[in-house]
């Protein structure tokens, strides 16, 4: 029989920022009929957060126990040196700003109480003129930033991009950053949940009271040298590549197929656009993740299709 991909239970966040996108878009069932979702969270391994996986094999099965215990059989041979499943992969849903904010670097990460964190996102969909603030404008300098904070006027200071569906930006530790309202991301990114928010538009969380802020290590985290960056250009496939994951986009015509790009190592697939079917019969369609284990057989698209190919380096 072939090994057939791996897939899991989503975990759902609600977020002030976050809508139905996930419903309208995806035809996902969300747990509350009406409140808002923002975050998507796909495959990921952290102490109070599991994905488990949904059928097949390793049914009922978090992704820890398949990390812990059938490393070598489910993701191939070389990744010795974490404790659990490095890479935690969302879909953002943002129908409001989310907080301008920053994720600290590795060398200040543990000094600060946080876990260093590298990210990228895909712009899945978004509604014309929506916004994504990055960086500094040019010129501001830590000084201006902190006055900035104590007047209210951070947003003056970050810089802003009008991107397309199908964009991608790669963002570092220490890169300044929000979502503006309207986007729908897949979002790559080191496994950490340390966000350090510097500013959040004034506005009160979905308990009616103000969210905290973290102005000392965001101050300390931010990399003030990042002047106005634009959207990432693509190196032939490859979106973004760095020391803890690399994100490929593959435009598959209908018939192509699509399997790991290294023999003996995983993958994992989000379905941007079109639908695949794997050597079992299974489809996965637009908004579907799956793994695709180290010795899994190619997928076959059904119609032209768009997928990003997730790997892990060594």
């Amino acid at each position: 029989m072939p090994i057939e991909p791996i897939t899991f239970t989503p975990l759902y966040m609600e977020r002030v920022w976050g809508g139905r996108q996930l419903e309208s878009v995806y035809g996902r069932q969300l747990p509350h009929p009406s409140q808002p979702f923002g975050e998507s969270w796909e495959i990921v391994d952290r102490a109070g957060e599991q994905s488990i996986v949904d059928q097949g094999t390793f049914a009922g099965y978090s992704i820890h126990d398949l990390w812990s215990h059938h490393r070598e059989e489910v993701f191939g041979a070389g990744y010795h040196d974490h404790p659990r499943f490095p890479i935690l992969i969302k879909v953002l849903d943002a129908r409001d700003d989310l907080s301008i904010q920053v994720h600290p670097p590795v060398e200040l990460a543990a000094g600060l109480g946080g876990e260093p964190k590298t990210e990228m996102w895909f712009i899945a969909d978004c509604d014309p003129g929506a916004k994504l603030y990055v960086g500094l404008k040019k010129g501001v300098t830590r000084a201006d930033f902190e006055h900035a904070i104590a007047d209210g006027s951070v947003a003056a200071c970050v810089h802003a991009i009008t991107p397309e569906a199908g964009d991608s930006i790669f963002i570092a530790s220490g890169r300044l950053h929000a979502i503006g309202a309207g986007f729908l991301i897949h979002e790559i990114q080191q496994n950490s949940d340390t966000t350090y928010r510097v500013f959040d538009w004034n506005r009160v969380g979905l308990d009616g009271k103000p969210r905290d802020l973290h102005v000392a290590e965001s101050l300390a985290s931010i990399d003030f040298t990042d002047f106005e960056p634009t959207m990432d250009s693509p190196v032939g496939e490859t979106l973004a590549a760095c020391p803890y994951f690399k994100t490929d986009r593959r435009m598959l015509d209908s018939g192509a197929s699509i399997g790991n790009p290294e023999a003996g190592r995983f993958s994992i697939l989000s379905v941007v656009d079109g639908a695949l079917q794997s050597a079992g019969g299974r489809q996965f369609e637009k908004g579907s993740f799956l793994l695709l284990p180290r010795d899994a057989a190619p997928l076959i698209a059904l119609t032209r299709s768009t997928v990003l190919q997730v790997t892990l380096p060594e």
